[in-house]
């Protein structure tokens, strides 16, 4: 009890606090929120405001003690869901920079790399593109509120003190690895069949007339070829990143939460 009567807030801020744990791990690995132009200030409020809502909203038994053994495995395990909520779907993000990648490479634009804003290090500039493009349909899909209500979800899925992944569940996640590389090759298909065929083409004339330069003729047919093949086939490409953001919600839910 305070000096004025009042009833004592450490019970609730201790909830709120140990409520954060695994909405600020899930931010700290999804996308979008885990970007470098997302100041720690801004995840530390949104943590908070998510948090208020879900100690409102749903039931949460906070451990006894502050410092023990319990209530630092309570915290591991709600770090632990938080990282594989937003990893899941930061997995299914790196299918662009795959395609973005491999495209560059057929079109000789292996070289243009900057900056990538989100995440701090260099990219390929095509792969990068890809990735902004990415994330807009995500925000368009209103991904970034499916995710916040996967989190308020998973304390009714998997409350404080239960919320242990077993192994089929890491095991799941660790698989899905595999559909951003798949992912990724169908992105790059249609741009790099096309690119491949002219590579082919080139190879051929090039046996066929060896004073041609390769180089003269090939890298800029490449580059030509490279960008009407992008402008045709990029409504496809951006369905299927639709289709890319649909997935990696639904494998969220389903490989943590289920």
């Amino acid at each position: 009890m305070l000096g004025l009567g009042l009833p004592s807030v450490e019970p609730a801020l201790w909830a709120l606090i140990f409520v954060m744990v695994r909405v600020g791990a899930a931010f700290i690995a999804a996308p979008i929120f885990s970007a470098v132009a997302v100041p720690l200030p801004v995840r530390i409020v949104l943590s908070g405001g998510i948090g208020v809502l879900v100690v409102n909203n749903a039931t949460v038994v906070t451990p006894d003690s502050v410092a023990s053994l319990a209530t630092i495995l309570a915290v591991v395990q709600e770090a632990l869901v938080g990282l594989a909520l937003g990893f899941v779907i930061q997995i299914a993000f790196a299918a662009p920079l795959l395609a973005g990648e491999s495209i560059s490479g057929l079109m000789g634009l292996g070289f243009a790399t900057s900056v990538d804003p989100q995440n701090g290090t260099s990219s390929p500039a095509l792969g990068q593109f890809m990735s902004i493009v990415l994330t807009l349909l995500f925000l368009a899909l209103d991904g970034h509120l499916i995710l916040v209500d996967l989190l308020v979800k998973s304390y009714q899925i998997l409350p404080p003190g239960e919320a242990w992944l077993g192994a089929e569940r890491l095991k799941g996640i660790a698989m899905f690895g595999s559909y951003a590389f798949a992912a990724g090759l169908l992105l790059a298909l249609p741009v790099g069949f096309i690119l491949l065929c002219l590579n082919l083409i080139v190879g051929m004339l090039s046996r066929s007339a060896p004073a041609l330069n390769l180089f003269a003729v090939g890298l800029p047919a490449s580059l030509v070829i490279g960008v009407i093949a992008l402008a045709i086939a990029f409504p496809a490409m951006g369905d299927a990143m639709g289709t890319i953001v649909t997935e990696a919600l639904k494998a969220a839910e389903t490989l943590v939460l289920r």
